[in-house]
């Protein structure tokens, strides 16, 4: 079964490796999707794949990296038409980091 799952994280999660550690979690569990930060702060994700593996990756993005404090995380469904996002991205991937919107 697949999921896609859009997250939006809140807290100390700009300025301290928490896209990169995002993007590490994904590689781990072998999910797809994208990660960036926004202008208000926070850092958005898309997450697409296994539903375990996706349920899996959220769960580590929710703990953080050892730098970053997650202290709140908007979770939804997410559509395949944001998935066609990560074509904007510095680099083709999986998962790839997107620009700060």
């Amino acid at each position: 079964m697949s999921a896609i799952r859009h997250a939006v994280f809140r807290g100390r999660v700009q300025g301290v490796g928490f896209r990169a550690y995002v993007e590490d979690e994904a590689a781990r569990t072998g999910v797809e999707g994208w990660v960036r930060n926004r202008v208000d702060g926070t850092v958005e994700a898309l997450f697409a794949g296994d539903a375990k593996a996706v349920e899996d990756t959220i769960a580590a993005c929710r703990k953080g990296s050892y730098a970053a404090r997650v202290d709140g995380m908007d979770l939804r469904d997410g559509r395949a038409e944001e998935l066609a996002l990560r074509g904007q991205g510095k680099v083709e991937g999986r998962f790839v980091v997107l620009p700060t919107i």
